[in-house]
């Protein structure tokens, strides 16, 4: 099976580390094998990973025997977007939301509203949401914005 709207391994293990971090209470500092230990993830993938988090200024890796990786903001200052973002590159679902011109038929494209809108829905749950409240799982259920379905959507929803 197919997954066309799929987020990377690399996002999903850079968010698995960022929520990890921000789980650490007092900014505790955690080393790169307890990260790839806990999480199950693979060591120097991981290291690549985190050394992007660390210039992208999301994460501060701390030298020395006690070294090892800490977010560089507070967490409830770093949200689900600010992290794919650093992973991955700026989140767009189709191209032709950047660049209309890329596609021959765009004058005439009746689906350039549809994945506008769906971006602007989806950009605003994962920057609405912080890493703060993905760290602490009572809250988690309750940080995910509802999303408002339209006449159409809601009437077939009920039936």
């Amino acid at each position: 099976m197919q997954h066309i709207l799929q987020i990377s391994r690399k996002i999903d293990y850079a968010l698995r580390a960022l929520i990890y971090l921000a789980s650490q209470h007092g900014g505790r500092v955690a080393t790169l094998h307890e990260l790839a230990q806990t999480l199950a993830l693979p060591r120097e993938f991981l290291a690549k990973i985190l050394k992007a988090l660390t210039a992208s200024g999301l994460v501060r890796s701390v030298r020395g025997a006690h070294g090892g990786y800490t977010l560089a903001r507070p967490a409830a200052e770093i949200s689900f977007l600010d992290a794919i973002e650093a992973a991955g590159g700026p989140v767009q679902i189709n191209v032709c939301l950047d660049h209309k011109d890329r596609c021959e038929v765009s004058a005439n494209c009746s689906m350039y509203h549809v994945w506008k809108v769906g971006q602007d829905r989806m950009l605003e749950v994962y920057r609405k949401t912080s890493l703060a409240e993905l760290a602490s799982p009572a809250q988690t259920s309750a940080s995910v914005l509802p999303v408002t379905l339209g006449l159409g959507q809601a009437a077939r929803a009920r039936s």
